[in-house]
């Protein structure tokens, strides 16, 4: 063979050199080891060839190019030791080859045979190539050839190399072929397969793209690649607290990595959209106008002076400090008296949004906190999820029915709230979804109840309460004309020019067609004469209705209650007291009836331990003064005592009805009769000291609205009679005691202490 050599080291380019001045001819042979720099001759294979250098050139690098041709086999002999060159004797191996054998002649077609199959699937070698290998005619020179330009390693070439038996030497190169062809067929193979693979990668992702490019044309998202870039650059815009930006981040990481059908991404999914759409930062301004507030207060509602009272005192402090912690307001009344709406007329004078939530019958803590993400449809609670709704961290935030709330084996939700409502610890409330700590320190938390008495003291102790007792007569029929009848006619489609109530009508609705603390009823019963006067005007009976007092038991029928629940003349052994329910004041008759006994006292009329109590201590006291008050004493022994008070399907309880009791009781026993206009409360003691008692407001609401004229209290709850409006109080008469014989002395009549 023909082919060019670098020679870099320096004994071989002396040996060269040797030649080139000798006969050009020079021994090569290959080392076993390649990786060894200075081989010795234990390091070189023993077979070589003998070659005649043709050209030699020297290159810029310092080393030599030298065109060499392969003139036949040699095998080393005998080493010299020389220092500067390898120098060795070596005998020529002679082939013998004969043309004419016909084994020969098989084998060398049957290698051109399979090395035209090689080139064929290899195609690293050119056809030329290939014809001038077929024009070879000697065996020996075919073998040689062919081995040339196969890619063996140098092992493979030196065994060829020393295969002198041409017969051999061609067996072993079609051996060779065989396993090469087989080796580039499974490359042929794993090439396609490959090519495949490439080819539907690449048409998957073109179609991506063509996917990406049409979603983009039509404004949809382009899946989770997308969303994720999106969800990021919403958790920069949401400017959250740094620990809670921290928290989104890594859980976008996390679902990012979540395959799209994982149960898990769409938790991830659900937790990282909460954190970006609580209002985190956003705020809005403060309308700190006291005067506006005012008109606004005074338009949405009339009455109510001591809650208005309280707000404008709130926003003057705002004004001033403009760093005021929001305070927890309880609008404690009666249903119907327009905590609700009132709560919501406070957010507009405010200009602040409003949010409401509804507490009544909730029992799970995770209503309030929230669930953990743990579980299934997890969420947060209420709290979050109306900052959510309302959109900033300042709304006003109405919690209606606090006092409804009710716990079981889910835990308490009314402990919950203590932190909701805490000024001290609000800042950093904590959703068992969320998990990071959110500030609820600016907003105005306002809450409503019907009784107070039902509130935990630990939470009612978080709340300052203003009291709403209820509308005297007044107060109604100014609600009724300015803000009930405009808002139903209204409704019902009706103007001025064909509805008109007169006030008389509307006084007499009040008085006779309902009985409550709020206005809920009345509105009811307007609405109800709305509808009546849209159907005669409709059906064509009238052009225009006017509801006058006479009209108005035509539309609503005869009236269902009695105004003025006070009795029509005195009587014996019937007092009139005072209570106080969660629809406001009412008034209650106590009723006491003596037979021939063993001295029995009978208690009925539903009443609790309280009441029980309060009849027993009225009647150890009258037992215990019975000389003083001309009662024969020995009275419990042979009279049976039956205390009675009406509505028996009517639980009453509370310790309001003590004189009420002792003074029916004194009046059956004497015979003496109680005046009808006097209705009292308070409690009594053994001694009969007469003590204090709660909801006075109320109580004296409803002794005006039963038309009594004078309230019997006790002598302690003269500070309480400032909180009653004035139109109350100009119609009623109070006198306070102290001692059982003074209420007596008051409610019994004059004429029958003579005798």
């Amino acid at each position: 063979m023909v082919l060019h050599l670098d020679v870099g080291r320096e004994k071989s380019v002396q040996a060269l050199e040797e030649a080139m001045m000798e006969n050009s001819e020079i021994l090569l042979t290959s080392q076993m080891d390649l990786s060894i720099d200075e081989p010795d001759e234990d390091d070189l294979y023993q077979i070589g060839t003998i070659a005649e250098i043709k050209q030699m050139l020297k290159l810029p690098n310092g080393t030599i190019r030298v065109l060499v041709e392969g003139l036949k086999r040699a095998k080393i002999t005998r080493f010299y030791d020389r220092d500067d060159f390898f120098q060795v004797e070596a005998k020529p191996i002679e082939e013998v080859e004969d043309k004419t054998d016909t084994k020969v002649i098989a084998l060398m077609r049957s290698l051109l045979e399979q090395f035209e199959q090689y080139v064929h699937i290899s195609k690293k070698v050119s056809k030329e190539t290939l014809q001038s290998v077929q024009d070879i005619q000697e065996p020996s020179r075919l073998a040689d050839v062919i081995a040339s330009h196969l890619p063996l390693k140098v092992a493979e070439k030196q065994a060829l190399l020393e295969t002198f038996s041409v017969n051999d030497r061609l067996m072993q190169l079609i051996e060779i072929l065989n396993n090469e062809k087989e080796v580039l067929g499974l490359e042929q193979k794993i090439g396609q397969r490959v090519k495949q693979s490439m080819e539907q990668t690449q048409k998957e992702y073109y179609l991506r793209e063509q996917l990406k490019a049409i979603q983009k044309e039509l404004g949809e998202k382009e899946g989770k690649l997308e969303e994720t870039e999106e969800l990021r650059e919403r958790i920069k815009e949401a400017k959250m607290p740094k620990q809670v930006e921290e928290k989104a981040l890594k859980e976008l990481t996390r679902y990012e990595k979540i395959p799209q059908a994982s149960a898990e991404s769409s938790v991830i999914r659900n937790y990282i959209e909460w954190l970006v759409t609580i209002p985190w930062h956003e705020e809005t301004t403060d309308r700190l106008d006291i005067n506006h507030a005012e008109e606004i207060l005074d338009e949405d509602h009339y009455g109510l002076e001591k809650v208005k009272e309280r707000v404008l005192e709130y926003l003057a402090v705002q004004e001033l400090t403009k760093s005021l912690k929001g305070p927890i307001l309880c609008l404690a009344g009666p249903p119907g008296v327009g905590k609700t709406s009132l709560a919501r007329s406070i957010a507009r004078a405010l200009e602040r949004k409003f949010v409401r939530i509804s507490l009544g019958g909730v029992r799970d803590e995770a209503e309030i906190r929230g669930h953990r993400r743990t579980y299934v449809g997890a969420m947060p609670g209420r709290i979050i999820q109306g900052m959510k709704k309302a959109g900033s961290i300042n709304p006003v935030f109405l919690l209606d029915e606090i006092d409804k709330m009710a716990s079981d084996f889910r835990g308490d939700p009314a402990s919950a709230m203590l932190e909701v409502l805490d000024p001290e610890q609000n800042d950093s409330f904590s959703d068992h979804f969320i998990e990071e700590p959110y500030d609820l320190s600016k907003v105005m938390f306002i809450t409503t109840a019907n009784n107070v008495q039902t509130i935990p003291a630990p939470l009612l102790d978080r709340m300052e309460i203003i009291s709403i007792a209820g509308y005297t007569e007044v107060e109604k029929e100014e609600i009724a004309k300015r803000y009930l009848l405009p808002k139903q006619m209204k409704e019902h489609g009706l103007t001025k020019g064909r509805l008109q109530v007169k006030d008389e009508a509307i006084l007499k609705l009040i008085r006779y067609y309902t009985r409550e603390a709020g206005v809920r009823n009345l509105e009811r019963e307007i609405a109800t004469v709305c509808r009546k006067a849209a159907k005669k005007i409709v059906s064509g009976e009238r052009k225009r209705v006017i509801v006058t007092e006479n009209t108005i038991e035509e539309m609503l029928g005869k009236p269902r209650f009695r105004y003025g629940l006070a009795e029509e003349e005195d009587q014996v052994g019937a007092a009139t007291g005072l209570a106080y329910t969660t629809s406001g004041g009412d008034t209650l008759s106590i009723e006491v009836s003596l037979a021939k006994g063993k001295g029995e006292l009978i208690l009925t009329g539903k009443l609790g331990d309280v009441m029980k109590e309060s009849a027993q201590a009225a009647f150890s006291y009258i037992r215990s003064r019975a000389d003083e008050l001309n009662i024969d004493p020995n009275f419990h022994e042979n009279v049976d005592i039956h205390i009675h008070v009406p509505e028996g399907a009517t639980p009453k309880d509370g310790p309001s009805a003590g004189i009420t009791m002792a003074t029916a009781l004194v009046s059956a026993l004497t015979g003496r009769k109680v005046k009808k206009e006097v209705g009292m409360t308070g409690e009594i003691t053994l001694r009969g000291r007469v003590l204090p008692i709660g909801g006075l407001k109320e109580k004296a609401m409803s002794a005006h609205r039963a038309g009594l004229e004078t309230i019997i209290i006790p002598k302690e709850n003269e500070k309480d009679l400032e909180e009653i409006p004035e139109s109350v109080r100009k119609g009623l008469t109070f006198i306070s005691v102290s001692h059982l014989d003074e209420v007596l002395q008051h409610a019994l009549g004059e004429e029958h202490e003579k005798e």
